[in-house]
């Protein structure tokens, strides 16, 4: 079964408006299948093969003199010098839709798009599967100890891979490939077990110094690897939301893997069992939430303005979806039974900003969804209820 993505009507509509489409998005979230779905018809080209690269490397006005109106370039990072050279063809042609662009590695791939092509390229970041996207598949999940420690990867799914045979692979391939494409490390042994240690500390504020102490490594290296995992979208930090005129805020942002199944594994977690007894269990349910509202928003190509708010009396909310005007404030809780708990953060917020629009949401483990007065009460199957009108 070849799922139909959710950000596909938008691509399409933007891809009958700009000359180009750019495609990034984690190794295995199905860029290559979106864009040959999008348009089938188009000629393939993966930058990654020898001989494509070195005919647009030492042949660009050659290249994309043959292959023109109508081209897919997969991996296109791979080819750095291509850009300037895209932008002066299409501008010189004026067509639409001349070329969709993917790549794995985002923060390479967007400086050499908002160098060369600001203006001329729609951008869209597709991530693994979205429990959304699952409900309309013969893969829906029942419940989200399985769908968390599966993790979202499509061949996970479409090819019934176990996460036994997917990770070891996938850790491997990340490690002794994209890992050294973008810089040069040493021991991957040590890089694995950093990895392993940000996975540790999902949920967390950031503590450099002790991720470099742990390691036996200087804080510039850990920096480094840390733009590395970000490069790569193996991880990602939630930035604190504070205002000015309180600086007792907390202003450390925490750290959050892009897919759950790959955090699990990281930390030895092989079966729902073994995610049930876990220390990270909590933290690994607020990263699958906080990454299945993230995918909606992606999807709808919004962009997720997505923060956490905590004082230093560890008084915290979750996320908060920051419209400027208005605000969704959600606690988030891996508990299957509702706790008056939940709710107690709300009020510790709502005084110190003067937003006029906020609304309060708690999402749990549980089954059952209700309507409070402090707050509206979902369940982990019910996420797309979380949006503004």
């Amino acid at each position: 079964m070849i799922l139909k993505r959710h950000l596909f009507q938008k691509a399409e509509e933007l891809l009958q408006k700009y000359p180009m489409l750019v495609i990034t998005g984690p190794r295995q979230s199905g860029k290559t299948t979106f864009a040959r779905q999008l348009r089938p018809g188009y000629t393939y080209l993966n930058m990654e093969i020898g001989e494509n690269r070195e005919y647009a490397g030492k042949d660009p006005h050659g290249f994309l003199q043959t292959f023109r109106g109508g081209v897919i370039l997969d991996e296109v990072q791979q080819v750095p010098d291509l850009f300037p050279y895209l932008q002066y063809y299409t501008d010189m042609r004026g067509e639409v839709g001349e070329y969709i662009l993917s790549g794995s590695q985002h923060f390479l791939l967007l400086e050499k798009v908002t160098q060369s092509l600001a203006g001329r390229i729609a951008i869209f970041e597709l991530q693994p599967f979205s429990l959304e996207e699952l409900w309309e598949s013969e893969w829906a999940p029942q419940r989200w100890e399985d769908i968390l420690t599966k993790g979202f990867y499509p061949r996970l799914h479409s090819f019934n891979i176990t996460p036994a045979d997917f990770y070891p692979d996938y850790i491997q391939t990340y490690a002794e490939r994209d890992v050294r494409q973008i810089t040069n490390v040493v021991d991957l042994n040590q890089f694995r077990t950093f990895l392993s240690l940000c996975a540790g500390r999902i949920g967390q504020l950031l503590n450099l110094s002790s991720l470099g102490n742990d390691l036996g490594i200087d804080g510039k290296t850990v920096k480094s690897w840390l733009s590395i995992l970000e490069t790569s979208f193996i991880a990602y930090r939630l930035p604190p939301y504070f205002q000015n005129f309180d600086k007792r805020l907390v202003k450390t942002p925490k750290l959050y893997f892009y897919d759950t199944g790959l955090a699990a594994w990281m930390l030895g977690i092989r079966t729902p069992a073994d995610l049930d007894l876990h220390f990270a269990k909590g933290a690994l349910f607020e990263n699958f939430v906080i990454n299945e509202l993230m995918k909606n928003r992606l999807n709808a190509h919004q962009r997720p303005n997505f923060y956490f708010w905590q004082d230093k009396n560890n008084n915290e909310i979750d996320l908060i979806i920051d419209e400027v005007t208005r605000q969704e404030l959600i606690e988030i809780k891996a508990g299957k039974t509702i706790s008056a708990e939940f709710f107690k953060h709300f009020s510790k917020y709502t005084p110190l900003v003067p937003i006029p629009a906020l609304r309060f949401w708690v999402v749990y483990g549980g089954d059952q969804n209700q309507i409070r007065s402090d707050a509206t009460v979902t369940t982990w199957n019910g996420l797309s209820k979380i949006n503004f009108p």
